[in-house]
């Protein structure tokens, strides 16, 4: 079969036959193979590390935003008030305090200095 296409602006006549195809430039050359290019592979998305689950009971303390755990100020057990400052985390070149949405008991702390977290990453547990 003989179909005529047109590419960039110039028209081709390609010709399909069982097994080969054969392109030509509107008549202008003849029976040259047409060149075949790959498709273009496309990657698939970096994968975000996932967040990690709490262990323990009650609320979680989420981070509002991704960045680095820079300070961790709480440990297990720990009786907190509201207000107080839980962990710092650093996003866009900015120190960010995380601080305790109520008064209550830490039952898990999930994340360590250094970490990296994405937003909603859960980075300790409040009861």
């Amino acid at each position: 079969m003989k179909y005529v296409i047109t590419l960039n602006g110039k028209k081709y006549e390609v010709e399909v036959e069982k097994g080969q195809a054969t392109a030509s430039f509107m008549g202008l050359v003849k029976d040259q193979p047409a060149p075949v290019q790959p498709a273009p592979v496309q990657q698939a998305p970096a994968q975000q590390p996932a967040a990690p689950v709490a262990s323990g009971d009650g609320e979680p303390v989420k981070a509002p935003m991704p960045g680095t755990i820079l300070q961790v100020n709480v440990s297990n057990g720990q009786k907190v008030k509201a207000g107080d400052i839980l962990f710092v985390l650093e996003a866009m070149k900015m120190e960010n305090e995380i601080v305790a949405p109520k008064d209550g008991t830490i039952t898990s702390v999930v994340v360590s200095k250094g970490a990296s977290v994405q937003t909603d990453a859960v980075l300790a547990t409040l009861q």
